[in-house]
């Protein structure tokens, strides 16, 4: 039985390149950049290097492969469904189906505003938690209606913050991969997430590139400043972030109102808003701003 137990254990424990991922995602989550080390992978996994270059080229690689990873584990239905460019919708018009014939789960991680995550291929449609918005499908679980162009924009948009949110160092590794290497796996799959309810929306075709593009770099951009802003607080700080944040928002308020106010009434009027805001709800409410652009300025 010992024999058996310890065999089992050492089956678990075989290297693969998923778990040499995985791994590198918990370091990266636990210390950043800085913390995605040969030395810490072989330590963390008891394996020498060339194990680990045997499963991933080299360390770039592997920083690629992890932020493939959280996107893909981010985004909120498959990019496979759906029509052809030129097309309206396909799979999504007819309450996009999680795949050729497969009927997306409702539900979703329990984001709000009409988010919601891919159904997984094989998985007929289940019902949906309270507030919670169907997923990709947009079918709703049983008979419920398909989401709209822009909730589903919504939803890929809150995908990538809260991805960011949890794994700081993503921001910066997106940002880098759509200048850098805009073929790569990762940024063709956020602009086809993201354009294709754009089009759906009646965006003219000519506009496609420039207004996807657009709501990209501001979800990029929100993401990375909120991410900067996490890494800036102090060493010493209190563990509760939310009371680093809010004694960060106090100080920049009091200082907004102690500005000459005949030199800056605009500030003076909404420095108690900016420390009463909250992050999320901010980012929320500037894509609701570029989509009521985006639907002011289409063909009628």
């Amino acid at each position: 039985m010992v024999m058996r137990t310890r065999q089992s254990q050492r089956r678990r424990q075989v290297l693969s390149r998923e778990r040499i991922v995985e791994t590198a995602i918990e370091l990266l989550d636990a210390g950043g950049e800085g913390a995605l080390t040969v030395r810490a992978l072989t330590e963390r996994l008891s394996t020498g290097a060339g194990a680990i270059y045997h499963h991933v080229g080299n360390m770039n690689e592997l920083g690629q492969a992890a932020t493939e990873t959280v996107i893909a584990d981010a985004l909120p239905w498959p990019v496979a469904s759906g029509g052809g460019a030129g097309e309206s919708g396909g799979a999504e018009e007819a309450g996009e189906t999680g795949g050729a014939g497969e009927t997306g789960k409702a539900g979703g991680s329990g984001r709000a505003e009409g988010s919601g995550r891919a159904g997984k291929a094989g998985e007929s449609g289940k019902a949906g938690k309270a507030g919670e918005s169907g997923k990709a499908g947009e079918v709703g679980g049983s008979g419920g209606p398909r989401e709209r162009p822009e909730d589903r924009i919504r939803a890929v948009a809150l995908g990538l913050y809260d991805a960011a949110t949890e794994h700081s160092w993503l921001a910066s590794r997106l940002a880098a991969q759509l200048i850098r290497e805009p073929w790569g796996a990762v940024t063709p799959r956020i602009f086809e997430s993201m354009g294709r309810p754009l089009r759906d929306l009646g965006v003219p075709r000519g506009d496609w590139f420039t207004t996807t593009s657009t709501l990209v770099h501001y979800v990029l951009g929100a993401t990375s400043q909120n991410a900067q802003a996490a890494d800036d607080v102090p060493g010493d700080a209190p563990p509760d972030t939310e009371e680093v944040r809010a004694a960060f928002l106090d100080t920049a308020s009091r200082a907004w109102r102690d500005l000459d106010p005949e030199e800056y009434p605009f500030l003076h009027d909404i420095a108690d808003q900016m420390r009463a805001h909250e992050d999320r709800a901010q980012f929320l409410a500037g894509i609701d701003l570029i989509l009521a652009g985006v639907t002011a300025s289409r063909p009628r």
